[in-house]
């Protein structure tokens, strides 16, 4: 977001929150900041906003755009500046103030609204050309259960109402897409609430699509020299201490105890590929070498940030750790950016931005590590012409990362693969190997993950494709549907004929008629039908429909073949 269009979506937040004074003038303001796609506004109502109040809302930020209203800043002492909004019943704005450093606070203000803000704003609401209110959401007072439900206003700026229309138009493309919706019309996946929220179970479905992206995983690791392991679910708590996840998952930690020992769920594979290391003494001849598993991991998250497959509380990484000399990191990473890169365009995603995350504020090891490592990190992706943006402070505990985020068709970014390199825990786990002169030297230790969260990337795949996926990646690539009862036999025989040359085919027999069985395939985002009547049954042939391009005629069975097999082989 560029810095006009920061001030925009700011100013844009306050009309809001100046609305809904307005209209209902005991509201109590929190927080209104922009991101990423407009901006939010969290307010505690007497009565709780409806969808239903947006348009009167709307209408009211309209007038206050119409006045042109300056915003004009101004200070004062924290103390003077907690008795103002005090006496103005705005708790949450006196909580805030307590915790600002800085003797002095600023505030801004347009017409009769006064707000507690850095900044910065546009000179007047007058500028405020196109803006929409989007949705409500539920929000605790900074993000605590323990406080009070807020309510969240989300919605949207632009400097032009061209601009507005085209993002509008992407977010209802985008609904559309929803996974948590397509995944249940389509079958495949559901959240039983019986069974605990952000626990994931897959009807046949979506259990053969998860397969496809699984058998790729395999596929396309075994190529490039990574080795399978599998690692338990629990480990004594003992390990999560050594690895330094237990000071920094705890709270997202499942713990219990079994005869006074505690255990833990894992909320991370890297321990139990560091240990299988460790099981052995290794040389140098071994390096690098390339651990992987589709290793599944358990994170207690609130149930308030649970969506879809997007976030859950048990899912499965294509997880990898590369042990290596510091003379291979370069080569190893420049390996895992292309590998990342060729799956990425295999599934669909050809376009993608690179994030360089630096030490955070709380890390372990020293300054001197995580700059090598840094400049390592930097120096490869330079050297394999990847272009990269920086986030200061946003690295993993253990080591600086690389994070892919893919572009779908709607414009949207989702993050993916992560690469991390990390000089710290081979030196807590003592980790070593034996150096051509005999002498034990630590390894470097690569943690990578090239679709990350499967579930995610699922959600991801969901949405990109709008469910419609392409044959190779279809759960059901073709139905066979016969006209009448008298093609059945044949209809069954094609599917059959289809399953042996290793394609997924189903038969559609019900006593439906013809047209609502085209239709309910379509719906089910099926690539291809076969219809089959007399004709077909006494030439041996099959009517092609296609979901994309209609029918496409009669043919042999072998030259339909043929056809889907170079599409799957295309990945199209």
């Amino acid at each position: 977001m560029n810095d006009e269009l920061h001030r925009l979506r700011h100013s844009a937040a306050h009309v809001t929150a100046q609305a809904v004074k307005r209209l209902w003038p005991t509201t109590k303001l929190a927080i209104g900041p922009p991101i990423e796609e407009g901006f939010y506004y969290d307010v505690e109502t007497e009565r709780p906003l409806a969808e239903e109040d947006l348009a009167a809302i709307e209408a009211e930020m309209a007038k206050i755009v119409q006045a042109n209203l300056p915003f004009e800043r101004s200070e004062l002492t924290k103390e003077k500046a907690a008795a103002f909004f005090a006496s103005r019943g705005e708790p949450f704005k006196v909580e805030l103030i307590e915790g600002i450093p800085d003797p002095k606070v600023s505030l801004y203000t347009d017409g009769e609204f006064v707000d507690l803000c850095e900044g910065p704003h546009l000179k007047a609401t007058g500028e405020i050309r196109a803006f929409k209110l989007l949705s409500l959401a539920g929000a605790y007072w900074r993000g605590s259960e323990k406080n009070p439900q807020l309510t969240r206003l989300y919605g949207t700026a632009f400097e032009s109402q061209e601009e507005l229309k085209e993002f509008l138009k992407i977010r209802e493309e985008a609904k559309l897409r929803d996974h948590r919706k397509l995944g249940q019309a389509l079958g495949l996946f559901t959240m039983l609430e019986e069974a605990g929220a952000g626990m994931v179970f897959y009807p046949p479905r979506g259990a053969v699509l998860r397969g496809i992206i699984e058998d790729y995983a395999r596929r396309q690791h075994a190529a490039r020299g990574y080795v399978p392991v599998v690692t338990p679910h629990v480990l004594k708590s003992d390990i999560w201490v050594r690895s330094g996840h237990y000071d920094y998952y705890k709270p997202n930690m499942y713990l219990f105890k079994v005869e006074e020992q505690e255990w833990g769920l894992k909320p991370m594979n890297c321990p139990g590929h560091i240990l299988i290391y460790q099981s052995v003494l290794r040389s140098y001849r071994e390096l690098p070498l390339r651990f992987f598993e589709l290793g599944t991991v358990y994170r207690n998250e609130k149930s308030g940030v649970l969506h879809g497959l997007l976030r859950v509380r048990g899912f499965t990484q294509d997880d990898s750790h590369i042990f290596c000399r510091s003379a291979q990191l370069e080569e190893e990473i420049g390996g895992v950016l292309r590998f990342i890169q060729e799956a990425m365009r295999d599934f669909g995603f050809p376009e993608y931005k690179v994030e360089m995350s630096t030490r955070p504020p709380e890390f372990l090891g020293d300054t001197e590590q995580w700059d090598r490592a840094e400049a390592i990190l930097t120096s490869a992706l330079k050297r394999w012409n990847v272009p990269f943006e920086l986030a200061a402070g946003a690295g993993a505990f253990y080591g600086p990362k690389i994070d892919v985020h893919v572009k779908d068709t709607l414009g949207r970014f989702w993050q993916c693969a992560t690469v991390q390199l990390d000089f710290v825990l081979p030196k807590r786990f003592g980790l070593t190997y034996a150096e051509s002169d005999g002498q034990r030297t630590a390894p470097v230790m690569i943690h990578r993950a090239v679709f990350g969260s499967l579930e995610r990337f699922m959600g991801t795949l969901i949405e990109q494709y709008g469910g419609a996926f392409p044959a190779w990646l279809a759960p059901v690539q073709v139905t066979a549907i016969p006209i009448t009862q008298d093609q059945e036999p044949y209809a069954r025989e094609t599917a059959q004929a289809l399953v042996r040359e290793g394609l997924r085919a189903e038969t559609d027999d019900r006593r439906e008629t013809l047209q609502a069985r085209i239709r309910d395939a379509q719906l089910a985002k099926v690539p291809y039908m076969l219809v089959v009547g007399k004709r077909e049954v006494a030439a041996g042939t099959v009517a092609v429909r296609s979901r994309a391009g209609g029918d496409l005629g009669a043919m042999p069975l072998a030259e339909f073949v043929k056809r889907i097999r170079q599409e799957v082989h295309d990945k199209k």
